[in-house]
């Protein structure tokens, strides 16, 4: 028996626009960002998803692109586990900040490891490790379990919590995926086998 998980990256932020770190900041969507959660949604009807629970973080950026996405399946009402373990890394002395004046402050090379490494964090932060460490026995514990029963499990994340599943889930290096790039509002449709393995994916995106 295979079930399919599906995974949402937020819709723009109001501090992805002001290209600020964000972290666990609870800052709220912008007007695109709505948009992007609702036309997320709209390609899952398109295909005739419905789903058997939801997932999303504490923060009420994943909140919202969740909602929006249930109300474009008709689902408005589905049980929905908001946890923290699903959050965005924590940028720590980072958060708030512009990207360019922490390079300003910090040197361009050093803020550029801080983003893109796999085990290095920022002061008083996370690196993707330390995510992938809440996220990892979350996923294996809480959500996969209804995939592996043959359910339909939606996923709204962030970007870092989301590379950290996907990780898990495609075997990738810890090299390899900080530089994977997950577009705001696009669904990532995986297909297990029945011993957790990925089937297959599909990127909805356009």
């Amino acid at each position: 028996m295979s079930g399919t998980l599906v995974l949402v990256r937020h819709g723009q932020s109001e501090w992805n626009l002001k290209n600020l770190f964000t972290g666990w900041r609870d800052v709220d969507l912008t007007e695109r960002g709505h948009e992007e959660a609702k036309s997320a949604g709209q390609k899952l009807k398109a295909r005739g998803m419905k789903f058997d629970i939801a997932f999303t973080s504490a923060l009420i950026r994943a909140q919202k692109t969740s909602q929006h996405i249930l109300d474009a399946v008709g689902q408005s009402n589905l049980k929905t586990i908001r946890d923290q373990a699903l959050n965005e890394r924590d940028y720590g002395d980072l958060s708030g900040l512009n990207k360019d004046d922490a390079r300003q402050k910090w040197g361009e090379e050093q803020v550029h490891v801080w983003r893109r490494s796999y085990d290095v964090p920022p002061p008083g932060g996370e690196s993707l490790k330390d995510t992938g460490a809440r996220v990892w026995p979350y996923y294996m514990h809480v959500m996969q379990p209804h995939v592996l029963c043959g359910g339909t499990v939606l996923v709204a994340a962030h970007g870092n919590s989301l590379r950290a599943l996907i990780m898990a889930l495609e075997g990738i290096s810890g090299e390899e995926i900080v530089k994977l790039e997950l577009g705001t509002g696009v669904p990532i449709v995986y297909k297990l086998n029945a011993d957790s393995t990925v089937a297959s994916k599909e990127v909805l995106e356009g």
